[in-house]
Parts: C-alpha cells; sequence; structure tokens
C-alpha cells in the first residue's frame, strides 16, 4: 500500500493523476494530513465519498505505534520511542525551550558509525528509515502540542543514526515537513548534525539549502578522534575541516561544532587551545556537551568547574562557545537509550 507520508506534494500529485483523479485532491489531503493532522480518510470530508474509500484500500496513514513515553520532570522534555510492523524502534525526542519547541527525530534504526560516546551504535545498524517514518516521529510531537495550542518551531536530524547516511530520505524529509501547504517549517530551522562524512558535508554545500550544519567533532588530535570515532580514520580532521571551509564559502553560513567533554579524554585547557586553533579561521558556533553516562561505556563526566575552566578558555582565544543546556536528564536522555534500555541491551 502507498504510504501517504513519505510523499511530496508533487510525488501525491502524480499519483493521483495516474489514479485519474484531479491533481488540486493532491493540495487537500496534503492539508488534511499536516495542517488538520487528521488520523482517518473518514475525516478528509471535503473529499468524494468514493475517492475516501479508495484511499482506505489502497493508501496507509501512519504505520508506527507508540511503544512507550517518557516525560522529564525537570523541563518537560518528551521522549518517544515508536515501533514500526518489522518490530524495529525508534526514538523522538520533544524538547521545550524559551524560544520554541524542538524535535530531535531518528534517520536511520541503529548507527553504524561505532562512536564509543553513544547509545544510538551498541545494536548496531538495522535499516534506514524512509522520509515517511521521518515525519510519523515528528507527527507524534506535533500532536501532543495541539493539546496545547502549540507548535513545532525546529527540528534536528540528530537522534539515532547518522543523516547523511541516508540523505536522499533526510532531504525528502525536509521538503515534505517544509512545504506551505503542510507544516510550514522553514529551512532555516532545521538542523542536520553529521560525525563528519565529507561527501554528504560537500552535497549538501551544493544544494544550496539554508538549513543549519552541526558536525559531532569531540576532539582536537587524529589520534584521540578516532579512537572515540572511527570515522575519522576514514575522514581525519584536516579533512573533515576543508569539507567545513567549502560548505561555508558556498552558503556563508557557520558551522555548529559539537564537542563533548569526557573526563580525562578531552576536556584539558591543552585540548581547548588545540581547538581553538583548528577553528581559527572558520567562522563556527561550539556546543560543549558534558557526556552522557552510558554504562558500557564507563565515560566519566568532566566536572562542572572544568567545564567552567574550557568554555572560559575557549572564550579567551575568540572562539564563539556555549555549554549546551541539558534536557531531559531523568529520563535516558543519551539518542538510543531509551531503545537500547528497550532492546535489553543497557
Amino acid at each position: 500500500m502507498t504510504h501517504l507520508y513519505n510523499m511530496t506534494l508533487a510525488e501525491m500529485e502524480q499519483w493521483l493523476a495516474d489514479m485519474g483523479e484531479p491533481k488540486y485532491r493532491a493540495k487537500q489531503i496534503f492539508q488534511w494530513l499536516y495542517q488538520h493532522r487528521v488520523t482517518s480518510f473518514d475525516e478528509m470530508t471535503n473529499l468524494p465519498k468514493a475517492l475516501r474509500e479508495r484511499l482506505s484500500a489502497e493508501a496507509k496513514l501512519g504505520t508506527a505505534r507508540e511503544i512507550t513515553r517518557q516525560v522529564s520532570r525537570v523541563d518537560g522534555t518528551v521522549k518517544f520511542l515508536l515501533g514500526w510492523t518489522d518490530d524495529v524502534t525508534v526514538e523522538t525526542v520533544l524538547m521545550r525551550h524559551d524560544y520554541g519547541n524542538s524535535v530531535c527525530v531518528s534517520t536511520q534504526v541503529g548507527c553504524k558509525m561505532g562512536c564509543t560516546f553513544c547509545a544510538s551504535t551498541l545494536g548496531g545498524m538495522i535499516r534506514q528509515m524512509t522520509a515517511g517514518e521521518m515525519v510519523e516521529q515528528l507527527l507524534y510531537s506535533q500532536r501532543l502540542l495541539d493539546e496545547s495550542g502549540e507548535r513545532v518551531s525546529s527540528i534536528v536530524l540528530m537522534g539515532s543514526g547518522e543523516p547523511m547516511d541516508n540523505y536522499d530520505a533526510a532531504m525528502k524529509f525536509i521538503d515534505i515537513v517544509n512545504d506551505p501547504n503542510g507544516l510550514n517549517i522553514g529551512q532555516r530551522h532545521i538542523t542536520i548534525s553529521t560525525v563528519g562524512l565529507v561527501p554528504g558535508i560537500r552535497r549538501l554545500a551544493d544544494d544550496g539549502r539554508p538549513i543549519t550544519l552541526a558536525v559531532s567533532l569531540h576532539a582536537a588530535t587524529d589520534e584521540q578522534r578516532s579512537a572515540m570515532m572511527p570515522v575519522n580514520k576514514a575522514y581525519p580532521i584536516a579533512k573533515l575541516l576543508e569539507a567545513c571551509h567549502y560548505y561555508h564559502e558556498k552558503t556563508g553560513k557557520r558551522i555548529s561544532f559539537e564537542y563533548a567533554l569526557i573526563g580525562g579524554k578531552n576536556d584539558s585547557l591543552e585540548d581547548a587551545r588545540r581547538l581553538a586553533e583548528l577553528l581559527r579561521d572558520l567562522p563556527s558556533h561550539v556546543n560543549l556537551i558534558p557526556v552522557n553516562y552510558v554504562p558500557e561505556r564507563n565515560y566519566q563526566r568532566t566536572p562542572k568547574e572544568e567545564i567552567q575552566a574550557f568554555l572560559t578558555e575557549l572564550r579567551n582565544l575568540g572562539v564563539n562557545a556555549t555549554v549546551r543546556r541539558e534536557m531531559g536528564h531523568d529520563i535516558s536522555a543519551a539518542c538510543g537509550q531509551l531503545r537500547a534500555e528497550h532492546a535489553g541491551t543497557v
């Protein structure tokens, strides 16, 4: 059956035309899906009954089911664990900020990148998410926000998985949620996070999309980074930064660098100085992230006073940096952690 959430408006128009239906019906269906957020074809009341019956027979709306939901008592962060008919699970997170509501979307079931500080990699890579499955993740958060008259204001492709390893589906997802006939979430309010897949960064630069690029750096030397992130062996820091410079030159946008502070590993003042030197000529912002505890990894969290010293050193050296506000730290906040717990691998 055809999965409607997996279609752009243009694809839906062509699909209906192939069925012998007028193309304008596509816009009506699209608006029912994303502006009214209906959950059945019967609710699409401006469609002929015969078309609704045909849609019920030949197409499907959501295929995901909610397995569990965790709500932070600290800051209202909501974490959904969703399941699909092939028994895979992914998680998506709704974060409430002073400036709006952000949703973190998973692009893959599991991950093959092998970063040692991340729970997403514990079960390996299972399969790619389709664009429609990413849309479904977003809609779970939006429907919850509908209860209080709010909306999703920004999206981060930073849940389980590596978006650049599922590039076409990720970009299709962005096209669907960006459509003014649908959710109308501007591309400038969408961030794509990568461990540093250089071909993907260059492709994104050439595509000219005004989305924000976030790069997981986490170390300032190849020795350190390769020990934590196997991808560095294929795309070492010099190649990665070359691609980042290319991205900035093509788009004019500064790049966000994620840097997880791990006690005794990458959190010394000398590490801060090396990081500042790497980014000296690149318009960027550094997000310092106190590492989440994952039992298998046994990484130690950098003490608060040392985090502040690292931040101060970066700023003194001219680096635009902040410490990321922790969200939902009481509800399995690390990417992939809730899924891993459900699967029994944590």
